[in-house]
């Protein structure tokens, strides 16, 4: 897979990560990253967007040296830890970049709500090879309610957070 990136672990964390993928069938995300939809509710409810399933949930896996650039959706999403290393999530919020460490590990929430309309992206902490969490959307995630963001516009809109914001739209306008 092109996103695996050289690890200082080597051939091993890499078949790993690989197995994971194919064992949890992850295909490559447009903000980057992997994921696999697990759950589409029946249930449908209406949105300013029109109707959409009341709950979506995806397994999501990025490895180290790949970031989760950042984007907004029209629902709440909730993270959750699975496995691997510690997910670093960096929300947009009043001007800073806010960061919340999802994981096991002291200092970190075994799960992280992301408000609506909020920009966001993720990464794995420094020193591990992956994070693998789980999303939960509701109302349910539609791609017509995904938009990634534009660097230039966060820069004018969140000079504070400069670095973050350009680490983490590696590749957008």
């Amino acid at each position: 897979f092109f996103f695996i990136y050289y690890s200082t672990t080597g051939h091993v964390a890499r078949r790993r990560i690989l197995e994971k993928m194919g064992k949890l069938k992850l295909q490559p995300h447009p903000e980057g990253g992997f994921f696999t939809e697990t759950y589409r509710s029946s249930i449908t409810v209406p949105t300013q967007s029109g109707k959409r399933s009341s709950s979506t949930a995806i397994y999501f896996l990025t490895t180290a040296g790949c970031v989760s650039r950042l984007h907004r959706i029209k629902s709440d999403e909730v993270w959750h830890f699975y496995g691997g290393g510690p997910l670093e999530v960096v929300e947009l919020v009043d001007g800073t970049a806010k960061v919340t460490k999802i994981g096991m590990a002291p200092g970190c929430l075994p799960q992280h709500v992301v408000k609506a309309g909020t920009w966001f992206g993720s990464y794995p902490c420094e020193g591990f090879e992956y994070s693998l969490v789980g999303c939960t959307v509701a109302p349910g995630f539609d791609f017509q309610d995904f938009e990634l963001a534009s660097r230039a516009k966060l820069l004018d809109t969140f000079p504070e957070a400069k670095d973050m914001v350009i680490k983490l739209t590696e590749g957008l306008p």
